[in-house]
Formats: structure tokens, sequence, C-alpha cells
């Protein structure tokens, strides 16, 4: 290499070998670096799976999955499958049976109840019977039989449990109330929060009898534990801004709360009580299988006869009223958020098929 070949300095001169030998010796290092991070990163994954896998190999054997009486007899699962899904020919060809389900569903109210509704469907409209219908009967829920039973039990647990959520977690937050004091709530909810609905459920049938009352009251407490927590993790996680902005201001602690604290969470506070709206209708399903009424009452009963086409039924009804309330709560979710466009009901309906379509693709 010539002298003229020789990189220079940023001062003009010539770049010395040294420095070249230098600068390739720390990207050596730095390299070697990167390969050290790799492989222990490398071997941190395969010890994760590793240890995934012995805990997961320890869990079947405490599920019984290896014992003795554990077996898995296939034929006799697809055989009992024709007791779930009847089945009916069509010119030789076989296709489930979706009428014997229909008769069902219409012969036991699960989703309209004719009596009710024949007060509402009338033509010209009779003022006395829309009175009755509103005031009498109360029939904006139980015009849709069993579900709309199981339906009230979860929005009607939302609403009673929301208020006292609301409030153990404004005083379950350190920013608001010191600590330990705090944790005076904190426990509550999760005392609350370890013991299931189904528990509370039994529990509440000494106070009010069986029935959908003891259910709605079990899901109005477990509301208060699971809608609390999920409230008191976003007042921790707030940026301090505001709230700074509003103590040097002068503001007392209420108004800090109020203007500095809830305004910030507000859209976070409607979007998880919508889900935990979508949480409690499933949970009126589950504590409705103790007799507490509802789809899950009719569920078990028909279970407990040995119906499974009729139980199978109520199990599409079910679906059907989960996927609904979902789709509703996740519309409401989307309207929150600022970025996401808005569509009408007519438009979501509409635009269903396509929207299908494009996540298919992608």
């Amino acid at each position: 290499m010539t002298d003229d070949d020789r990189p220079t300095a940023s001062d003009g001169g010539v770049e010395q070998p040294n420095r070249l030998e230098s600068a390739s010796a720390r990207v050596n290092e730095q390299f070697e670096n990167i390969r050290q991070t790799r492989r222990r990163r490398a071997f941190g994954w395969l010890g994760l799976v590793l240890t995934l896998g012995f805990i997961t190999l320890q869990g079947l054997a405490a599920a019984e999955f290896f014992d003795s009486r554990t077996n898995f007899t296939w034929s006799h699962f697809a055989g009992r499958m024709g007791d779930y899904f009847p089945r009916t020919d069509v010119g030789g060809i076989p296709f489930l049976d979706i009428w014997t389900y229909w008769e069902f569903i219409s012969s036991n109210d699960l989703i309209y109840d004719a009596e009710i509704g024949g007060l509402l469907f009338q033509f010209p409209p009779n003022f006395a019977d829309l009175y009755a219908f509103f005031f009498e009967e109360l029939g904006v829920f139980l015009i849709f039989g069993e579900a709309g039973i199981t339906l009230a039990m979860g929005l009607v647990g939302t609403i009673l449990g929301f208020p006292l959520a609301f409030l153990f977690s404004v005083l379950g937050s350190e920013r608001v109330t010191p600590f330990p004091i705090n944790f005076i709530f904190r426990g509550i909810m999760s005392f609350i929060r370890a013991i299931p609905a189904i528990i509370w459920a039994l529990i509440f049938v000494a106070l009010v009898g069986l029935g959908a009352a003891a259910a709605t009251l079990a899901i109005a407490l477990n509301t208060i534990g699971n809608l609390g927590r999920l409230f008191v993790e976003e007042l921790e996680e707030l940026e301090d801004g505001p709230i700074e902005a509003m103590q040097t201001t002068g503001a007392n602690k209420p108004q800090v709360v109020f203007f500095g604290m809830l305004s910030q969470v507000k859209t976070s506070f409607i979007a998880w009580t919508l889900y935990i709206f979508e949480i409690n209708v499933r949970s009126a399903v589950t504590v409705g299988v103790i007799g507490a009424g509802g789809l899950g009452a009719v569920v078990a009963t028909q279970e407990a006869r040995l119906v499974f086409e009729n139980m199978m039924a109520t199990l599409f009804v079910i679906f059907v009223l989960i996927f609904l309330v979902e789709l509703f709560s996740q519309r409401l979710r989307a309207r929150l958020r600022s970025n996401q466009e808005k569509k009408s009901i007519y438009e979501l309906i509409v635009g269903f098929p396509r929207r299908m379509a494009d996540s298919v693709v992608r």
C-alpha cells in the first residue's frame, strides 16, 4: 500500500495502522459479545422449554392422564356423538337434524317466550297490553326466555358489582390511600377472587333460595373482585404529570383523585367493565348449572335426564348468546378508541363477509 492509498485521519494526516487494528479489535469484540448474548439466549429458551415440558409432564401425571383407570375409548366416544348430534338422511346423504334442536328450543322457551311476546307484538297495538309488558310483566328480558334470564343475570351482576369495585379500587390504590391501609381493600378483593362464583352462589342460596337471584348476587360479588383488580392496575400505571400539575395548583386530595387520576382512566374503566360483562354472562351459564336458573339450569336438567341432543341444542343457544354479547361489547370498546373507524350496525352486518375474507387472506 502506498502513502497515497492510506486512509487519512480527521486532522488531514495519515491514519496509523495501529489505530486500524484497534478499531478492528473493538468491532470483533462487539461481534463476540453479540454471539455470546445470542448463545446465552438460546440456552435460556432451551432451558425454559425443557422446564415447561417437565412441569407439563408432572401436571399430566397429577391429572391422572397416565393412570390405569384412564382409558381413551375413541370408538365409544365417536358412537356417543350420535346422541349429541341427531342425524337425518336426505337422499341417502346424512345431515345434522336441525329441526330436532329447534323443536326443543321453541317448546321450552329458550330464546322466546310466546306468552310474554304476545303482549308486545300485536297489530293494531293494544296499549293496555304494552303497559302490562313494560310495567307489570317487566318483560324486556323475559321475552327472550331462558336466554334473556341468563343475559339479565350477567348484566345485573355487573351493574350491582361496579360501584363497590370502583370504590375498592380507588381506596386500594397506593396513590390515594397510604400503605398499609390500601392493602385492606386489596385483601378484600383478593379474598373475593379466591372463591369461584359458583361457590358464592351456593352460599347465597341460604339467603335468597335456589334460583336466578342467588346467581346474580354471586356474579355481583365476583365482579367486585375481578373488576376492582383491573381498576387498581390502571390507577397504579397512571402518568404523574397531570397529578403533579393538579397538586401545584393547590388542589385538594379529592380534586386530584377525580380530575387528575380518574380523568385519565375513564376510557379504560369503561372498556374493562364491558370485558367483565362478557365474562359475567359466561359465568351466568356456569352458575346456572347448579339450578340457579337460565340456560345453565336447562343444560344441567337435560344432562341429568341423559337427553344429550336437547343439551346440545341448549349449548348452541349459549354459543349464539355469548357471541352476540361479545360482538356488542367489542364494538362498544372499539368506539372508545379514537384511532379506529366508526361503523354503524348496518355497516357491521353488511361488511361482515368482506372482513372475514380479508382476515383469511391475511
